[in-house]
């Protein structure tokens, strides 16, 4: 097996792994490539907590493993504090964001976590009502449902970040 595949399947293997046992799928996918590729920081993970379920669990926003993947490669690439003072408009980061972006909705027809839902489970959860949120559990949100959308988020952001991106984080 050659170490690029071995990379994201262990990254992929992590978040679904992370989503089932700690949940909070933004953090999951950001501890993932974390640990396995040196991404980002504990900061950033703490930071993107309340974004989970579609942004505080109101599953209105998008969905927190996507938002997982884009802070990584924000991470990377995108705008430095101080280019964002000065008002610089080099965006390089739109160019490998949106590449996970049009990935994402491809596989599940929206970024927003409702439309996730509906499109893994045939229907839509409030996360923050208990009874609702009960049978979101029983229909294997932890089990093989959002674990598997936060390890595919998780391995795609991988792949992005190993073909094109760490070439350009090692300039």
């Amino acid at each position: 097996m050659n170490k690029r595949k071995e990379l994201v399947d262990e990254v992929y293997n992590l978040a679904f792994k992370y989503e089932a046992e700690l949940g909070s799928c933004p953090q999951c996918v950001l501890a993932a490539l974390y640990e396995t590729l040196d991404i980002g920081d504990p900061d950033i993970i703490k930071a993107v907590d309340a974004l989970a379920g579609g942004t505080s669990l109101s599953t209105e926003g998008t969905c927190g493993a996507l938002i997982g993947g884009l802070v990584a490669i924000s991470s990377i690439v995108g705008r430095e504090y101080n280019d964002f003072k000065e008002g610089k408009r080099k965006r390089l980061v739109f160019k490998y964001s949106k590449k996970l972006y049009d990935k994402f909705v491809n596989e599940y027809q929206s970024p927003v976590c409702k439309g996730v839902h509906k499109k893994i489970f045939g229907r839509t959860f409030d996360l923050l009502d208990k009874n609702d949120y009960i049978e979101f559990e029983k229909a294997g949100a932890h089990v093989d449902k959002c674990t598997d959308v936060s390890g595919k988020v998780a391995k795609w952001t991988a792949e992005i970040i190993i073909d094109d991106l760490l070439k350009i984080k090692n300039e």
